[in-house]
């Protein structure tokens, strides 16, 4: 797994967009501070950039590097999950603004996937994670279901099976600065 990670940094740093294996689904992902590999994969997957994609960190601490303010709520909420959840946080920082949506949020998880937080730890920034489908088609449940232009369309696979065989995406929750809660996926 050592050798993997090191060559998939290479390839973030360099603006290539990955296939790789999360805590929930396949996911296509990018260095979330580059713009230009953030355009590549709305280029691939045919989606509107009015639809915003996710980021995944390893830890509290690189969240609260890229949310201006954590609410305090949001602590209980990932540490009491019983599956993988994805939190809309307002006002994000150091990220790639083509990533960041019209009213100013953007949707964090911190992954619990080992081969995830290591990758993230050693390229020191969060991770654009979003389905390894084209846009409106479904998400593929396996890597045997990914479409052959999502597998020719990325700049390198990860040579890695799934760790959990969750292959269902994660809940998804938006928390506003001003206290309001909203479940946008169970």
């Amino acid at each position: 797994m050592k050798e993997e990670i090191y060559k998939v940094v290479e390839i973030l740093k360099r603006g290539g967009i990955i296939l790789y294996p999360t805590d929930t689904v396949w996911g296509i992902g990018c260095d979330a501070a580059n713009s230009v590999a953030v355009q590549k994969i709305y280029k691939l997957k045919q989606r509107a950039e009015s639809k915003t994609m996710i980021c995944l960190v390893n830890n509290f601490g690189m969240l609260e590097r890229h949310v201006d303010n954590v609410p305090n709520v949001a602590y209980n909420i990932i540490e009491l999950a019983a599956k993988p959840t994805t939190i809309i946080y307002d006002n994000p920082a150091g990220v790639a603004e083509n990533l960041i949506a019209e009213d100013n949020t953007l949707g964090i998880r911190i992954v619990q996937n080992n081969f995830c937080q290591r990758l993230i730890r050693k390229l020191g920034k969060p991770l654009v994670s979003t389905s390894a489908n084209i846009a409106g088609k479904p998400t593929p449940k396996s890597f045997e279901e990914i479409d052959e232009a999502i597998l020719k369309g990325v700049d390198y696979v990860v040579n890695l099976q799934s760790e959990n065989g969750n292959a269902n995406p994660s809940a998804i929750i938006k928390l506003s600065n001003n206290g309001g809660i909203k479940i946008i996926r169970e």
